[in-house]
């Protein structure tokens, strides 16, 4: 339950290494799924195609958070740098000072809506005969990913303004719309997409294929959620309510609530 203040007085737990390992390799991935063979074999099998949307949608929003490379594109200063505060850095601020479940859980609502939107009949069907669509799905997946994942862990030097509990519902509710998602597909009877075609020269049945790409996304979608849940549930279960954290939480509730006033100011006697 220790958030906010507390939070960003902890040292880093990832290493600068690590995270510029994670920022790599989600563009690694990016450019993989994007090119020739692996971005072909989306267009021929719904298997390789829900593998590209996975990890457009999920690994890579993931690892380019969790690499927090603000610093490395100018957005944010370097911890101990001196000069003017830039844009990461003041809205970093902003969201230690005020927290805010609605407007986080509105992000990861709107990242759900674009996911959802991305595995439907007519998007799917249109991105295997316009295979340039990939791009535009990598941008809006990967965009509104981001948005999603800086709600669910810290990005130095943005933190969540979720707590431990909000992050936990909020990762769950996430996966659970995956997991929705390839329920209906996989116990479909027939497919949902009319453009990929299955022919005796196919190395996959259009069953088969189906039953494959729901699994792709099952996994996908457990392997990069399950880590936040447990992660956040340990720590919140562990941890103990920050007092600075707790003061400003209710001085910011008693303002709201008009109960607030400022203690009087005390004189020493003559």
């Amino acid at each position: 339950m220790s958030d906010g203040v507390a939070e960003a007085r902890r040292p880093p737990v990832v290493s600068p290494r690590a995270r510029l390992v994670s920022a790599l390799l989600g563009l690694v991935l990016l450019v993989l799924f994007l090119v020739p063979p692996l971005a072909s074999l989306a267009r021929h099998y719904e298997l390789f195609e829900a593998l590209q949307f996975s990890v457009f949608a999920l690994v890579i929003p993931a690892l380019f958070v969790l690499g927090a490379p603000w610093w490395r594109l100018g957005l944010a200063t370097l911890p101990g740098e001196d000069g003017p505060p830039r844009l990461l850095d003041r809205l970093a601020t902003a969201r230690r000072r005020h927290r805010d479940f609605v407007r986080g859980a509105g992000f990861v609502l709107f990242d759900l809506a674009v996911i959802i939107f991305w595995r439907t009949s007519v998007a799917v069907d249109h991105l295997v005969t316009y295979g340039w669509l990939s791009l535009v799905e990598a941008a809006t997946l990967g965009a509104v990913g981001i948005l999603l994942w800086l709600e669910l862990v810290a990005s130095p030097p943005l933190v969540p303004r979720c707590t431990r509990p909000e992050r936990v519902a909020l990762a769950a509710v996430s996966m659970w719309t995956v997991w929705t998602i390839a329920y209906f597909l996989g116990f479909s009877r027939s497919s949902w997409y009319q453009a990929f075609h299955h022919g005796a020269s196919s190395a996959l049945s259009g069953p088969a294929d189906q039953q494959l790409s729901t699994v792709i996304l099952w996994f996908v979608a457990a392997a990069v959620f399950v880590p936040v849940i447990f992660w956040n549930l340990v720590l919140w279960l562990r941890s103990e309510e920050d007092p600075d954290d707790e003061l400003q939480r209710l001085v910011r509730e008693s303002k709201r609530r008009g109960w607030y006033s400022p203690p009087p100011l005390h004189r020493p006697p003559r």
